[in-house]
């Protein structure tokens, strides 16, 4: 029996998939799992209207955790831990100019800084910054394409400053 070329090729490549699939498994490759917290409930205090407090309170309640913004009401347990965001700023700075000195580069900056403590004040995480940073071009004849993707950049970095935290959180193990 004869076979064709286009199918020996197809079956190579099927034996080559699966030994990739074999090898990964055994060298203890794995998709991300969602985080487990030693936490149920958490407490947002210091800037929690800024946007990468909100995208962070969404997903803290998306995997199953109970937070809150305030105080809680006098006679109520308080939140397990107090998440503080210290800082939340984003900086849009010039870093690259022509000889005119029109501006043809940017670096957009997000610095996110916070600690967890709890309830008790037991500093569980100490002051901990964040800072992304993303280098995009400029050029004055497309304002509205450039404003557009200076936004998508800072949510790319909201999101992932939150994932960060995120895994920050997931790490504490006690409190």
């Amino acid at each position: 029996m004869k076979v064709n070329a286009p199918s020996r090729r197809k079956a190579l490549q099927g034996l080559a998939v699966g030994m990739a699939t074999l090898g990964l498994g055994g060298c203890g490759f794995a998709l991300r799992k969602a985080p487990t917290f030693a936490f149920q409930t958490v407490r947002i205090a210091g800037s929690s209207g800024t946007p990468v407090a909100r995208e962070l309170r969404e997903a803290l309640q998306a995997n199953g955790l109970q937070v809150s913004t305030s105080a809680p009401p006098t006679g109520s347990p308080p939140a397990q831990v107090v998440l503080t965001v210290v800082t939340d700023q984003r900086e849009r700075v010039v870093v690259g100019q022509t000889a005119a000195g029109q501006v043809r580069e940017l670096q957009l900056r997000t610095r996110f800084t916070f600690r967890l403590r709890t309830a008790e004040e037991k500093s569980l995480i100490e002051n901990a910054e964040l800072l992304l940073e993303r280098d995009v071009s400029y050029n004055e004849t497309v304002v509205l394409s450039k404003e557009a993707e200076e936004a998508m950049l800072y949510r790319d970095m909201q999101s992932d400053i939150v994932q960060q935290v995120m895994r920050r959180l997931a790490a504490v193990k006690s409190l």
